[in-house]
């Protein structure tokens, strides 16, 4: 008998279909190792040696669902189940007489009745993606492009290029001052002492806040359900109102899943609550900022800056609205890569399902 791992179908969960079910289409293997050459050029090798790592578990087959019903129905004679934001509740532990293992494919397991699975015997596993650990590093880039100017004034160290970007040389009298920023650029920011607002305090969001407490920055969240006092003292944050958070933070990520609910959460009306002079760094969804707000609000100077990855239209369009202002940062979905990060994340995870089962 094979065994048997249930899976929910995100995009990237299927690379453990993909190492690990030989009844994976060619079409899908051709799929994926075409969305990875760039970093990966023999993802054939990738498989081979997941395969070996795992090879306690063959023969395996994999079973991807995408909905809290299909994943109770295919968990009955499932020997694991692999989860990112599906519920692993009480009544499906019931329910899967021979499940072993639960994994959850991130680190928080809000989603997952871990006392039922303990009263089970059955393992709950955790990763602490390096994806989402990228996403945090690349709001973190664009954070410090947009505080020191950048992707503005990159390569302006002449004296014709200064003139060219509207700051003509004038040299300082180093008989008596120092020379720094001899270009005069102003408008520079530091992080340390201002304030980050996290609106969503998931696996990214707690990367973010974390990473930005090391740069002595003030960390403040706002999202449904607020986090324990233990999350909270670990993660140096302060829950705050909604309101709150936009009039008081310097920088604003927000950092929700997609869906109708949150399809442009910052709209027209929550834009004008935001601090003048403050920055967006959305490398979440690009809805989940109105454009044609976020338009209005950067042509007339309200927002210091805006940085977004991945954006509204892949590929984008050259005659994008948002390129011409000086103070946005558009990138090409950047933030997970390199693609070693998640091939990294499920080989882990599927060494760790092959040391349990």
């Amino acid at each position: 008998m094979p065994t048997v791992l249930v899976v929910e179908d995100d995009p990237i969960m299927r690379f453990i279909q993909l190492a690990l079910d030989d009844a994976t289409t060619a079409e899908r293997r051709a799929a994926f190792a075409d969305f990875v050459a760039h970093d990966v050029p023999d993802f054939d090798a990738w498989r081979r040696r997941v395969r070996a790592q795992a090879s306690s578990l063959w023969p395996v087959e994999v079973r991807l669902v995408s909905n809290q019903e299909e994943l109770a129905a295919r968990l009955e004679d499932a020997h694991a189940a692999v989860v990112e934001s599906l519920q692993i509740r009480a009544s499906d532990i019931a329910r899967a007489r021979e499940l072993r293992a639960v994994q959850k494919f991130g680190a928080t397991l809000r989603n997952i009745d871990t006392a039922a699975c303990a009263d089970r015997g059955i393992r709950v596993l955790t990763l602490r993606r390096r994806a989402n650990i990228a996403c945090a590093e690349h709001a973190f880039a664009l954070i410090f492009m947009l505080a020191r100017r950048l992707h503005e004034f990159h390569g302006v160290i002449s004296r014709e290029r200064l003139e060219a970007a509207g700051l003509p040389f004038r040299a300082f009298d180093r008989r008596h001052a120092p020379n720094g920023n001899w270009g005069r650029i102003p408008g520079l920011r530091s992080l340390y002492g201002s304030t980050l607002g996290v609106i969503g305090m998931g696996e990214i969001g707690r990367e973010i806040a974390l990473r930005a407490a090391a740069f002595g920055m003030q960390v403040i969240y706002f999202q449904r359900s607020r986090l324990s006092a233990a999350d909270e003292r670990a993660l140096h944050t302060q829950y705050v109102a909604l309101d709150d958070l936009l009039g008081r933070s310097d920088w604003i990520v927000p950092q929700l899943p997609a869906g109708p609910a949150t399809r442009h959460f910052l709209d027209a009306e929550r834009l004008a609550k935001i601090k003048k002079g403050a920055c967006i760094v959305n490398v979440a969804r690009a809805d989940l900022v109105e454009r044609a707000a976020l338009i209005d609000a950067l042509a007339a100077g309200r927002l210091g800056g805006f940085a977004l990855d991945p954006q509204y239209e892949a590929p984008g369009r050259d005659d994008d609205e948002l390129l011409r202002f000086a103070n946005v940062i558009l990138a090409p979905h950047l933030g997970g890569s390199p693609r070693w990060n998640a091939l990294s994340d499920c080989e882990e995870l599927i060494a760790g399902l092959a040391r349990v089962l």
